[in-house]
């Protein structure tokens, strides 16, 4: 299998020190083995998305020297794949509607655990609904960083098509991961209880499943991961290399002091000789909003 690993960001902003960690981690993961690393930008949600944020995006990938191979994948480019594989999943019976509001089902379980209420109630063809797909067991994963990995012994029927008529996040992320041959996920741990519900579209497709990686979560001082509702701050291009060994040195990479006087090609050059996917610690770290 040839290596190929991917960066899939949400245009909902500029890319921040959180960011910057998947990306160089996925990136040299990538590179020290001889691999492909794709961009992949997910805009799935319109009412969430910045303006000018994809092209803030890729304008910071590149000044901080982090390339990517073949075009950019955009998922609003890619609805018609999407439905298509939809209807399969509902014709199949692998998928079905629901109606149920998060509040019904809180109402009726005292849970945000979804009740499979629609499973035995299916609404009217007139009702305004999301698609979930039946899941009936649980996937647990081997995680190169975290380790063995198992979720739930009760899984839940999961949203692949949100009822505001967007295509939910694990359906198109599965559909693209298959569709670009991505072999290797290196990502952020927030994103581990996403990965069973993935495996089980796979599953369910006939895909693959590729060898997952998630790495620590940052977080700023009040404990809080470093996101966009968090107010975390952009990347300052012109501290480029200064954040790039700082990234190195978060994951555990023990950045020789020597980079700081030389180029970023040159950072990433000995920090892809270096790679040990090994040294990233599996717990989050705390970054200094400062920062």
């Amino acid at each position: 299998m040839v290596y190929t690993g991917r960066f899939a960001p949400s245009p909902t902003g500029p890319l921040h020190f959180g960011s910057l960690l998947a990306a160089v981690a996925s990136y040299l993961d990538a590179r020290a083995h001889q691999g492909r690393w794709l961009l992949r930008i997910e805009d799935l949600d319109p009412p969430r998305e910045a303006e000018g944020a994809t092209d803030n995006i890729v304008r910071t990938l590149e000044q901080f020297g982090l390339h990517w191979d073949g075009e950019v994948i955009r998922q609003s480019d890619r609805h018609a794949i999407y439905n298509d594989i939809l209807l399969q999943l509902t014709s199949n019976g692998a998928a079905y509607r629901c109606s149920c509001s998060r509040q019904q089902i809180h109402k009726r379980s005292n849970s945000s655990l979804y009740d499979r209420y629609c499973r035995r109630h299916p609404p009217t063809a007139k009702t305004r609904c999301a698609i979930r797909i039946r899941c009936d067991r649980d996937y647990p994963f081997d995680d190169l960083i975290q380790g063995y990995q198992q979720f739930s012994d009760q899984p839940e029927d999961f949203v692949i098509f949100r009822r505001d008529r967007f295509f939910a996040y694990q359906l198109a992320v599965t559909i693209d991961d298959e569709a670009q041959q991505i072999s290797h996920i290196v990502r952020g741990s927030d994103l581990l209880d996403s990965t069973p519900k993935q495996i089980h579209l796979q599953q369910q497709l006939g895909y693959r499943q590729p060898v997952y990686a998630h790495i620590p979560v940052a977080t700023n001082k009040r404990g809080q991961k470093l996101s966009k509702q968090t107010l975390a701050p952009a990347l300052d291009e012109h501290k480029a290399l200064q954040l790039i060994i700082r990234a190195l040195d978060f994951l555990g990479q023990q950045p020789v002091a020597e980079l700081t006087d030389g180029t970023i090609e040159e950072c990433l050059s000995w920090a892809t000789a270096h790679w040990d996917i090994a040294a990233i610690p599996k717990q989050t770290g705390i970054i200094l909003e400062e920062s």
